[in-house]
């Protein structure tokens, strides 16, 4: 078939509009070429006619056979009992609210003489589709001493039943409400299978020429309204000869709702934008929704628009002296010109009122108030901004001074907190280029240690390592000042050796330590001022995506002139890791971060916790087998390789050196650093 310029030409005009079409059919919630009606129904995806029309488990079939279209569940999904396979007429379907409404035979037994009868028993099947029935139905039965029985999966499994009082001839006392004669029970909850039957209570029926029959029905709450008549001759029978409406509720999948930042699944029912998922009435199962202020179908793409809350003033109402102007996800009502107040609530009242000359004046006081507190905060910050050195540290190189807004900015008000110390908290905060940092509150400074506190941050803000955690900032507008670090990823060495249960390579760990040694190295002799430590543990030490280990927590740390090997001062620090040297005569040297170090050593060889106790047995137990030759006993039951026992062994003898009691008989970091890198070239 060849195809005309002029023809070619129409199909590019016609094309746009086409487009247009599909997308509108898309967000009324069907599919194009898809039946969108049967009768007065609405049909909107996941229900549908026809193949590629709707999702497993909502097909829907429109039957013309009576003159009248009528909608019907396809015969595979929900109905009738065994001896009726049938399926159910649709009455009504919400895609919004997961719910439909369906026609229910009533079940019924009637007396052809008083002890003979014949009867109708109800069963509805929908097990094994996206449907329940609902707990909306309520359970009536209707006639002279009426037990109706109703059953979930089978007759052996009664689950709810009622009893219909004996009739008083009273004319129609009861007409309006179900007393005698009548009773109802509602379920309480959904149910998969259905069998319904009705009996009479007692044996034989006296009064079956005038009460000949018992009825009972499921049906949608509110429905029934109780007459007298309905107990003579077959006057409720005649009137629900279709049926009866049975609620139904529905779910679009059979899983519930996807967890918060899991991947959704393959088959995921909510596609709109603007929509969400929902736990359905019955579990596990879910609901799609439209979010509020949005309305459609959130099963198709597009499906949720937002509504126009201006051209529904009943449900979004506005006061009369104010404009309704609509918005994504919501509406405004702003007052109209020369009015204030809030029109959604109605209270637009005249600007200039006795009542609102008053209001001025007041208002006219708070903003007074309220600038003399902004006045007081700024001298404040000033304040602090100062006694933290500022004005100091405003020439250093490569740190930023942030403001206090500035910071509660990235942090989103200190929302996320990835760590906790002695020293108080870290929080996750974000750069505009959405870099991560970590945001940590320190010690807080007084004028006696202000010079050490920003000669402390000068040094930091000095050292490029790759081991070393970066100090890119600090914010001095408040009390405890606040450092913010290069954040890493996989936090740190103790959550990575006691919180997860992978498997870490004896490689991987011998880098780990020998890269913590060289940025310990570092600190203590590659600077212009060494630094101690003094609280070096696994937890100080964190780890990138690489495994590239950064020390890290420099709240304990003291700085140290070239050449001076001890200042008594005391510390706070973990007792686990620390020097029994300190312990007798509070004095952290260099040595103390290398002793710190064998206890972490020891930890990556067993990847068990150190722990603290008078008699420091943690690390005396692991010096005793180290000497006895019985490392192996301590070693990580994880490593069975014989070359990666042997690699341990090694490390195990240089936390010894680590660990000697005599601090002068322990290596240094520069030493330390070295036997580890031997061990690696030696693998």
């Amino acid at each position: 078939m060849t195809t005309t310029p002029s023809s070619q030409l129409h199909f590019q005009l016609l094309l746009p509009l086409i487009l247009l079409v599909i997308l509108a059919a898309m967000a009324e919630g069907r599919r194009p070429g898809c039946p969108d009606k049967c009768g007065d129904i609405s049909i909107h995806f996941p229900f549908g006619i026809g193949t590629g029309c709707f999702r497993d488990g909502f097909e829907v079939l429109c039957n013309h056979s009576s003159g009248t279209p009528r909608l019907f569940f396809s015969n595979n999904i929900i109905r009738k009992g065994n001896d009726d396979s049938s399926p159910l007429e649709l009455l009504s379907i919400s895609v919004e609210t997961g719910k439909a409404r369906a026609l229910a035979p009533v079940s019924h037994r009637c007396s052809t003489n008083d002890t003979a009868s014949s009867s109708m028993d109800v069963s509805i099947v929908v097990g094994g589709t996206p449907f329940a029935l609902s707990a909306r139905n309520v359970l009536i039965a209707v006639g002279w001493s009426a037990v109706p029985r109703l059953y979930y999966f089978d007759p052996s499994e009664l689950q709810f039943s009622c009893l219909a009082y004996n009739i008083v001839f009273s004319g129609d006392r009861g007409n309006g409400t179900c007393t005698e004669g009548c009773c109802e029970f509602a379920p309480a909850r959904v149910a998969r299978v259905l069998q319904l039957d009705v009996d009479f209570g007692y044996a034989a029926n006296a009064m079956w020429p005038i009460l000949p029959c018992a009825y009972g029905m499921l049906v949608e709450k509110s429905w029934y309204k109780y007459y007298t008549a309905d107990m003579y001759n077959y006057t409720l029978l005649n009137r629900t000869t279709m049926g009866v409406p049975l609620a139904l509720d529905f779910a679009a999948g059979e899983a519930a709702c996807p967890a918060k930042g899991q991947p959704p699944p393959p088959d995921y029912a909510c596609v709109s934008g603007n929509s969400s998922c929902a736990n359905a009435t019955f579990t596990p199962g879910y609901i799609c929704k439209c979010w509020d202020h949005y309305a459609g179908n959130p099963y198709v793409p597009d499906g949720c628009q937002d509504i126009d809350e201006c051209k529904r003033p009943q449900v979004y109402p506005c006061s009369s002296g104010a404009v309704c102007r609509n918005r994504l996800g919501g509406y405004d009502c702003p007052c109209k010109f020369g009015l204030k107040g809030d029109g959604k609530a109605g209270t637009c009242t005249h600007i200039f009122s006795p009542a609102a000359k008053a209001t001025v004046g007041l208002a006219a006081l708070v903003v007074v108030i309220v600038l003399m507190v902004l006045a007081h905060q700024l001298l404040k910050l000033r304040k602090f901004y100062k006694q933290n050195g500022g004005p100091i540290l405003e020439g250093v190189k490569n740190i930023r001074i942030y403001t206090s807004k500035q910071l509660k900015k990235m942090t989103n008000n200190y929302k996320v907190v990835i760590g906790e110390g002695h020293f108080g908290k870290v929080y996750m905060g974000t750069l505009k280029d959405t870099q991560h940092v970590a945001i940590k509150k320190t010690i807080k400074v007084n004028e006696a240690s202000k010079k050490d506190f920003i000669a402390e941050i000068i040094i930091q803000s000095g050292m490029r390592h790759k081991n070393i955690a970066r100090l890119l900032g600090c914010c001095l507008e408040m009390d405890v000042p606040m450092l913010m670090y290069e954040y890493v990823v996989k936090g740190s060495l103790y959550d990575v050796l006691f919180k997860s249960k992978d498997n870490i390579l004896v490689d991987t760990r011998l880098r780990i330590a020998i890269g913590s040694a060289e940025g310990l190295a570092y600190m203590h002799s590659a600077v212009e001022s060494t630094i101690r430590h003094g609280d070096v543990k696994s937890a100080n030490i964190l780890l990138d995506a690489s495994f590239t280990p950064k020390i890290s927590d420099f709240g304990t740390s003291k700085l140290l002139a070239r050449g001076n090997s001890m200042q008594t001062e005391w510390v706070t620090g973990d007792k686990a890791y620390i020097d029994p040297t300190y312990m007798v005569h509070g004095i952290v040297t260099q040595k103390s971060d290398v002793y710190n170090f064998g206890i972490v050593l020891i930890e990556i060889i067993t990847r068990r916790v150190a722990i603290y106790d008078d008699n420091m047995s943690y690390a005396k137990n692991f010096v005793l087998a180290c000497q006895d030759q019985r490392v192996r006993n301590f070693v990580d039951n994880d490593i069975t390789s014989e070359n990666d026992m042997e690699i341990l062994e090694m490390v195990s003898k240089v936390a010894l050196e680590c660990l000697k009691l005599n601090p002068e008989e322990r290596l240094d970091m520069t030493q330390v650093e070295s036997r580890l890198r031997n061990i690696g070239q030696s693998e």
